[in-house]
């Protein structure tokens, strides 16, 4: 009996005396261990509100949504239709003086697409887009685009968006709202009218946190709302020149792809595209004060829509009787 008590005895000291060790541990580290754990919390916390936000700082896969589908309001809006023609002249200069080489160029636009027959409804000839919401060079060119198209008309909203979160992430406009989650789908027309011209804008629709996604004209042609949309996607189809997105015909000139390479103030060397972490803000205010590379090249490239358009109305619009667009379409066309 005693020696039994005796050994139980034994055992509850030695556990006591582990317990007590451990205690100390725990006590002793125990600040160490609260600090790490605030620490670590304070950097998550830091990361979940740069992610997605910060220009410099990619997100996650697929998790860029920010302002999606939002309208442009007044003042960003009135940066693409109020930009001043001093801006469209000066970029000109620049690309026919060769200092912007590697963004955007002046094309020598042959037989093989220029001087295409002209898709004329009520009377005016056509600007005419077929693209995607998920294409990296179609999200790209669009800011070109509306800067070309605002010198012949009005656009009375446009929507932020981006190129496929897999192709890129590009911040772009979009022409009308778009359905970015649609497995397929097409989104026609945009918020434009202008006395010269008409624009016919459709966008392969898909969702935009997989890869780039289009399908072959005919589906435009079959997914048409309405004749006259039919019309002109047929008009594209039929041209037989279909490579891939953009596809556009200004006038009377087909253009297989973007007509400017702009992800930034420099040329892209590597996969890294300044543009991808840029907001739209940011891109417009660039756009706005005309004093960097982006800003030139992405004038310059609406530059060439530009002097594309006046050859088919006779220059009969304001901006065709700037010298620097007078010389891009002479040499286009020589």
């Amino acid at each position: 009996m005693k020696s039994r008590h005796s050994g139980v005895g034994k055992t509850e000291f030695v556990l006591i005396a582990l317990v007590v060790v451990l205690i100390g541990i725990v006590i002793f580290h125990g600040s160490e261990i609260a600090s790490l754990q605030k620490q670590v919390s304070s950097l998550e916390s830091q990361l979940s509100s740069l992610q997605g936000s910060s220009p410099s700082t990619p997100g996650q896969f697929g998790q860029r949504l920010t302002g999606i589908d939002q309208p442009l309001n007044a003042t960003e809006l009135s940066a693409i239709n109020g930009a001043p023609l001093a801006y469209f002249e000066d970029a000109a200069n620049m690309m026919l003086a060769g200092n912007l080489t590697g963004m955007v160029s002046v094309p020598v636009l042959n037989s093989s697409y220029f001087n295409t027959n002209a898709l004329v409804v009520n009377g005016k000839p056509s600007v005419v887009y077929i693209g995607a919401i998920s294409c990296i060079f179609c999200g790209e060119n669009r800011w070109a685009m509306a800067l070309a198209l605002s010198r012949f008309g009005n656009f009375t909203a446009l929507y932020k968006g981006y190129s496929s979160f897999g192709d890129s992430d590009v911040p772009t406009l979009y022409w009308s709202a778009d359905n970015y989650t649609t497995s397929a789908g097409v989104g026609y027309g945009a918020s434009y009218s202008s006395p010269y011209i008409n624009f016919f804008a459709a966008d392969y629709e898909s969702p935009i946190v997989q890869g780039f996604q289009v399908q072959p004209i005919s589906y435009f042609v079959a997914e048409a709302p309405n004749s006259t949309y039919s019309t002109a996607m047929s008009f594209m189809n039929n041209t037989g020149k279909f490579s891939g997105t953009p596809f556009t015909l200004w006038g009377t000139s087909l253009f297989l792809g973007a007509d400017a390479v702009v992800f930034g103030n420099t040329t892209p060397s590597s996969q890294s595209l300044p543009l991808t972490y840029m907001t739209h803000e940011e891109v417009i205010k660039q756009i706005g004060s005309f004093s960097d590379r982006f800003a030139w090249a992405e004038y310059a490239g609406a530059d060439v829509y530009i002097a594309a358009t006046c050859h088919s109305i006779n220059d009969s619009a304001p901006v065709c009787s700037l010298p620097g667009i007078k010389a891009i379409e002479a040499k286009m066309t020589a």
